[in-house]
């Protein structure tokens, strides 16, 4: 069929200034695959942006020091951009590649790696950043708790949703630690060395004297468990809020 054939000149014209970005200023894909050469030493991914692209983009959409997101990293060009041109970022990738390619790529660009944009940007290298992998997930399919996830896991994920603070240790045991003066305690997984209810996993009379002796705490307490045996009276009168494993597990 015939085709309308259009001049760069016209469409030009046509446009508001800045609309149409050219090869000669935001790259192209030969010239990511060129970078890409240059970081890993061969061609791995098909289409890759260039780091001048990228540039561009967040030149027009965000300031230094903003948060930049992108959910699928690839060879990490997004986060090594935002890194030279002074923004934070989180990156997310389930591939491989998160550490062969994207972990090294970032190591490169502390290191001041002179690729890309970093003469632009006269990039001199610095800074740093965190690197996390994702556990099991939490709960199954049917909302129940995952059976692949263990005591330390799920008392991370407790002390996290209930402080709002990071998990910086292995949990190993029921007394998860005070926050704001509240203390938090999780009877899960036999932690106390036995799974029968008499045992640690459900609180009882016989489960609360022995958290009392080993973890005595005067304050306020919240504990996670399969259920308990003591009524609301003597939950108050202990200064206990009960929260029942796995309809209480709430994020934040």
């Amino acid at each position: 069929m015939p085709r309308l054939k259009r001049f760069l000149s016209e469409v030009m014209e046509s446009l508001p200034p800045g609309t149409l970005w050219l090869h000669a200023e935001v790259g192209h894909n030969s010239e990511a695959k060129k970078e890409g050469l240059q970081l890993f030493g061969a061609e791995v991914f098909g289409t890759p942006k260039p780091e001048r692209l990228i540039k561009r983009i967040l030149d027009v959409a965000s300031n230094p020091g903003d948060l930049i997101l992108d959910s699928f990293l690839g060879s990490g060009t997004t986060a090594a951009v935002a890194h030279k041109m002074g923004r934070r970022y989180i990156g997310i990738e389930m591939g491989e590649h998160a550490v062969t390619h994207c972990l090294p790529r970032l190591q490169k660009v502390i290191d001041g790696e002179q690729g890309g944009i970093s003469k632009t940007v006269n990039w001199q290298g610095g800074g740093g950043f965190r690197f996390y992998t994702l556990g099991e997930p939490v709960f199954d399919a049917d909302g129940g708790i995952n059976p692949a996830v263990r005591f330390p896991e799920l008392a991370a994920c407790l002390w996290h949703f209930e402080t709002g603070e990071p998990a910086a240790r292995i949990f190993d045991s029921p007394c998860l630690g005070v926050h704001e003066g509240t203390a938090y305690f999780l009877l899960y997984n036999g932690v106390l060395g036995d799974r029968r209810p008499q045992g640690g996993n459900v609180l009882t009379s016989q489960v609360l004297s022995h958290l009392d002796e080993c973890w005595p705490h005067a304050g306020p307490r919240v504990i996670y468990g399969e259920t308990t045996r003591l009524g609301e009276a003597r939950l108050r009168e202990a200064g206990i809020t009960f929260k029942q494993i796995p309809y209480d597990i709430k994020a934040r």
